[in-house]
């Protein structure tokens, strides 16, 4: 957990940097991202990791990183989709939105999180050090899980899920 971060304002302005520890111990505001692969109505998710600092064991977008100092989002969302998934693709970024979260007394999620989406229908390697289990899930069911059990999915993809699937279900109808 040493990277640096990009530090940020509520514009996404870069402020300087920090340590990922430092960032998420003090709670300070970093640019993050958070990648949603789908194809044929259904959506890519993974179960982290349980040795992940927090959310271990709940699922979770297709991927989700910082980029690092120098590097634009493109290139770092690149870089995460070939160390995570093992794949390459063409991808678009929706929207973006500012969360806070508290998981314990010294560890806060405080993300400007930049939310992409990306086609794809190759076979997908997954990383065992960053999740544990991926499976595809059909729009509609994915939305009813997210209303009935919240408590199975990461806070962050709570908030950018559901604006993902109403995009996405818009466009395939």
């Amino acid at each position: 957990m040493n990277d640096e971060l990009i530090l940020v304002d509520v514009f996404d302005r870069p402020l300087g940097t920090a340590s990922k520890a430092e960032c998420h111990r003090r709670g300070l505001l970093h640019r993050a991202f958070s990648v949603f692969l789908y194809r044929d109505g259904k959506m890519a998710i993974q179960q982290r990791a349980m040795d992940k600092y927090h959310s271990g064991g709940l699922w979770s977008n297709s991927c989700c990183s910082h980029p690092r100092p120098g590097e634009s989002l493109p290139q770092a969302v690149q870089r995460r989709l070939g160390e995570e998934l093992g794949v390459s693709c063409p991808f678009r970024e929706l929207f973006s939105f500012v969360y806070h979260h508290q998981f314990q007394e010294n560890l806060f999620e405080y993300e400007f999180d930049h939310v992409f989406v990306g086609a794809y229908h190759g076979e997908l390697a997954l990383n065992p050090q960053e999740a544990m289990d991926l499976k595809w899930v059909p729009f509609g069911e994915l939305a009813e899980d997210l209303r009935t059990n919240p408590q199975r999915y990461s806070v962050w993809f709570l908030s950018a899920a559901p604006k993902v699937l109403a995009h996405l279900t818009q466009r395939e109808t």
